[in-house]
């Protein structure tokens, strides 16, 4: 079975825009990586300032390959998803999130919903 990575971001509301806006112009980062499954950018509606990342993976081993390959050159190049990262210089956006924690999941069941 696949397993979950969930990034919970916690956003300022006036960073909102700018993290969507970074994860809009991703332009297909993580969609060509091998395991790649799925992707999603929630949004807080209420109760909480934490944007959540939910991505799943075929397996741990094509997440890490990811994390070390594309998404580790992408946040080095100040491009990265969502701006999470830290790190200096003087040409690098300053991060919309104030912190990032990721959970990990194993799928154990899931259902899809019935065909007519």
């Amino acid at each position: 079975m696949s397993i979950v990575k969930i990034n919970a971001l916690t956003v300022p509301a006036e960073q909102r825009e700018v993290l969507e806006r970074r994860f809009a112009s991703r332009a297909g980062a993580v969609e060509s990586s091998d395991g790649f499954e799925w992707f999603e950018l929630l949004r807080p509606v209420e109760g909480t300032d934490q944007y959540l990342v939910y991505t799943r993976w075929r397996s741990e081993e094509d997440f890490q390959a990811w994390m070390e390959g594309p998404m580790k050159a992408a946040h080095q190049g100040g491009g990265g998803e969502g701006g999470a990262a830290g790190g200096a210089g003087a040409d690098r956006p300053k991060p919309a999130a104030s912190a990032s924690t990721v959970w990990s999941f194993e799928v154990v069941q899931q259902a899809a919903p019935k065909k007519a």
